[in-house]
């Protein structure tokens, strides 16, 4: 069975994230202001998508290595 893409997953749903975060500071700069919450709790969603992933990544290698 082939490896899952764990690290390629989580660095993605990171910049996903990073990038969601410069959308809302420039939302807020262009005075758009009833938005900057709902992105900010959408990239705080997926940055904890990227860490359960990471979780997952570590307990999946642990099973294999026993």
């Amino acid at each position: 069975m082939a490896k899952p893409p764990f690290g390629a997953l989580s660095g993605a749903l990171a910049a996903l994230g990073t990038a969601l975060i410069f959308l809302a500071v420039e939302l807020r700069a262009d005075g758009y202001e009833r938005y900057v919450t709902s992105v900010s709790t959408a990239a705080g969603a997926i940055y904890i998508a990227a860490a359960l992933v990471v979780v997952m990544w570590i307990r999946a290698r642990r099973t294999r290595s026993d």
